[in-house]
């Protein structure tokens, strides 16, 4: 649904959305790619994409839950609310599901450290239970945000969010039909 809003209120809107693609593309593709070639000899760098993960995914969080307050308050935008609590429902999927993989990884490592089990095995079990689905996630959710990017700054919202959280400034008409 397409909004009349300010341009100050398009910045505030597309900021989440902003900082959630830094994550994704910026932090855990660039960035991963970047210290993945010192892995072999030298693993800590390896540690700045969880670590700048966390921080953006609680920034995102923190400022999303703050937007609802303030939104309740009449101190922030509604319309701008709204974009906030579209990257915090996929910033809590995201997490979801990098704690879904984290526990998959640590039975294969549990696995090949206790059990025996063979190390091609342990591999494969956490590509096609790591890997891959973050990496599809990733691709989805930047595809999914760049849209929203794009939404935000033309002052558009998704209808299942006007759903969610009505607009308390909308004017609600009651057209009753006219008895004959």
């Amino acid at each position: 649904m397409l909004f009349e809003v300010s341009d100050e209120e398009i910045k505030k809107a597309k900021l989440p959305h902003d900082l959630f693609l830094v994550n994704l593309i910026g932090n855990h593709i660039l960035t991963f790619v970047a210290t993945l070639g010192l892995a072999t000899s030298w693993a800590w760098p390896m540690l700045i994409v969880p670590i700048v993960s966390v921080i953006i995914l609680s920034i995102i969080i923190h400022k999303g839950t703050q937007a609802r307050k303030k939104a309740l308050q009449q101190e922030e935008s509604w319309y701008v609310m709204c974009h906030w609590q579209i990257a915090l429902k996929r910033s809590i999927f995201f997490i979801k599901m990098l704690l879904a993989i984290m526990v998959i990884a640590a039975l294969g490592v549990y696995g090949y450290t206790s059990l025996g089990w063979m190390k091609e095995a342990v591999f494969a079990m956490i590509g096609g239970g790591c890997i891959l689905p973050v990496m599809t996630t990733t691709l989805v959710l930047i595809l999914m945000e760049s849209d929203a990017l794009h939404q935000a700054a033309e002052g558009k919202l998704p209808d299942k969010m006007i759903d969610l959280y009505p607009n308390p400034d909308a004017k609600i008409l009651d057209i009753l039909p006219v008895e004959s």
